[in-house]
């Protein structure tokens, strides 16, 4: 949930910085703690989320900045996809672990008493 948060994140002000500031791309990656580690090649997610993180970054700095501008608002909708499938990922399994575990703690007293 945190990496896609992040990466949605990014790109809003990879977006901005684009239209207004045209810092380097490892600049403006500074503050965000996953895709530093990104853009310095690190695997930080497996499988369907890790491809779709790596085909994003392929394609960051590779054209002028107009292009680069067109493409990233057409990553927003699916990052922004992604980000509230994880979140909502997060929340189901979160909560599920604190069932888990409040019902081990009732077996447990139950047992000891």
């Amino acid at each position: 949930m945190q990496v896609f948060s992040e990466l949605y994140e990014f790109n809003e002000k990879l977006i901005l910085n684009l239209k207004f500031e045209r810092a380097p791309l490892r600049t403006v990656a500074e503050s965000f703690n996953y895709i530093s580690q990104f853009l310095n090649g690190e695997n930080v997610l497996d499988g369907k989320d890790g491809e779709v993180i790596t085909e994003y970054m392929v394609n960051l700095g590779k054209t002028d900045a107009v292009s680069q501008i067109d493409y990233l608002n057409g990553r927003r909708m699916a990052l922004a996809k992604c980000k509230d499938d994880s979140a909502a990922e997060y929340k189901k399994y979160g909560s599920l672990y604190v069932k888990i575990f409040f019902m081990i703690g009732v077996l447990m007293a139950v047992l000891l008493a």
